[in-house]
């Protein structure tokens, strides 16, 4: 059935890209306070749109920390509302001599548009706007479904404000169902929706000795070392083969279904495709009998990020640090509690800290994992939607990264949420030369407009 809105979409392709270039000009990084005010331009940004394409109620709301935009229309009377969620901040550049053109200075190569929060996740945020704009456009200034936006400019420092914010305002955010457009395709041309989560906690373990940092000529042998005992501490966290060794950790994993397992199986997947061109190491490591997808995806996991402390600057400087800390991070799986998993892990740092050190936990972060059922009408339709854009059928997959909004809307809103994402497995999120496809900026477009009114039907 040919979409009014996809042919408006299709004729404004151009501009939608253009525009999508002036907000990535933007350098909303989250992280640093001198960006702060580039955030809330960002904000602005994004809110004017929303006002000029039709949504209504639209406002910047300020808290502690950067602003949320709220805007709805709820004009299509016994229609499902959506929740329309993505984040419009991104990550810091650096470093900044390994991009190939200009961070904030979007550019066309090879079909791809490259620059910091192409895909992460200012791409991903402008289709959903430009979605909505068509679908206006598309019938006659009205909406096939009731829409609510719900956008934030912290997803990269940890989203406290858009938490605390969607615990405030049930009411005002109720809805039947999220969507998220913050993950990516499985494969090029391949139509995916994201329908798991894994869960986080994140710490940071400092370790303190003596009392001042001692020359270790004079004191070494007699001095407790702090990063001895981290040490000691994170090499008894998990064993050789990538078991975690705190007690009771795995009690409550919940495994994957047997028909998960086996579509996974069929998923295009090269194992030394993925060593080689993704990991980029000489082998891979992790739990044996599992494979790769099941270890990424539905397995726990302990990581240590960085060791701050001591001298790590060039040369030589002998030293016994006072302090020293190590970032560590747990994955979660379904049925993990994180409140039961810190439990576990405070009480075994505790045991495992060697005499002389005094260790302390700081929690940075916690979030359960989320599976969603594909077994409901949101899910169906968006499958629908996405066959009819790319003409192939849509494969279920998990990420091994954590959303905790995600979690929050099925937790505290109550509703599941439809993660259709358009990035590549190569996309560079994060790192330098971050690119989108600019074909799949477009078929996101067509594929929430047809998603709509499917819906809407």
């Amino acid at each position: 059935m040919a979409s009014p809105a996809v042919a408006y979409a299709r004729e404004n392709q151009q501009r939608f890209l253009n525009e999508l270039k002036d907000l990535l000009r933007i350098p909303s990084v989250s992280t640093t306070p001198e960006h702060k005010s580039d955030v809330q331009r960002a904000a602005e940004f994004v809110a004017n749109d929303l006002r000029r394409i039709g949504m209504e109620n639209v406002e910047i709301i300020h808290g502690k920390g950067h602003p949320l935009i709220y805007a709805d229309w709820l004009h299509a009377a016994g229609k499902p509302t959506v929740l329309c969620y993505a984040h419009y901040d991104v990550q810091p550049p650096d470093p900044l001599d390994e991009w190939v053109s200009a961070p904030f200075e979007p550019t066309e190569r090879n079909n791809n548009l490259y620059a910091r929060g192409a895909v992460d996740d200012k791409g991903q945020l402008w289709l959903e706007l430009k979605a909505i704009e068509s679908l206006f456009k598309g019938h006659g200034g009205t909406l096939p479904i009731n829409v609510k936006f719900i956008l934030e400019g912290e997803e990269e420092v940890g989203g406290e404000s858009i938490a605390d914010y969607i615990r405030k305002q049930k009411a005002k955010l109720k809805a039947d169902f999220a969507l998220v457009c913050d993950t990516e395709l499985f494969a090029p041309d391949l139509p995916t929706l994201c329908v798991g989560l894994r869960g986080l906690v994140y710490t940071e373990i400092e370790a303190v000795g003596p009392k001042t940092d001692l020359h270790s000529g004079m004191y070494g042998g007699a001095a407790p070392n702090p990063f001895f005992a981290l040490i000691e501490i994170i090499s008894k966290l998990k064993d050789a083969k990538g078991k975690v060794l705190i007690p009771g950790f795995y009690s409550k994993v919940k495994a994957p279904t047997a028909a998960e397992l086996k579509a996974w199986k069929r998923l295009p997947f090269k194992e030394e495709h993925y060593r080689k061109t993704e990991v980029g190491s000489k082998v891979l490591t992790g739990e044996p009998g599992y494979s790769v997808l099941y270890r990424t995806w539905a397995r726990p996991t302990l990581e240590v990020h960085g060791m701050p402390g001591g001298f790590t600057g060039e040369g030589a400087k002998t030293v016994i640090p006072a302090r020293a800390k190590a970032k560590v991070s747990m994955r979660l799986v379904p049925n993990q509690n994180p409140d039961d998993i810190l439990k576990r892990y405070k009480a075994f740092v505790k045991k495992l800290t060697p005499k002389g050190i005094e260790t302390n936990i700081k929690v940075w972060s916690t979030g359960r994992a989320c599976v969603v059922d594909t077994n409901n009408k949101y899910v169906k339709a968006a499958t629908e939607a996405l066959h009819e854009v790319f003409k192939k059928d849509t494969v279920f997959i998990r990420s091994g990264g954590s959303i905790p909004i995600v979690t929050d809307f099925q937790d505290v809103l109550r509703i599941p949420s439809v993660m259709m994402g358009f990035g590549l497995p190569d996309d560079n999120l994060h790192a330098p030369n971050e690119k989108f496809h600019i074909p799949n900026f477009y078929r996101g477009i067509e594929s929430i407009c047809l998603f709509f009114e499917t819906l809407g039907r």
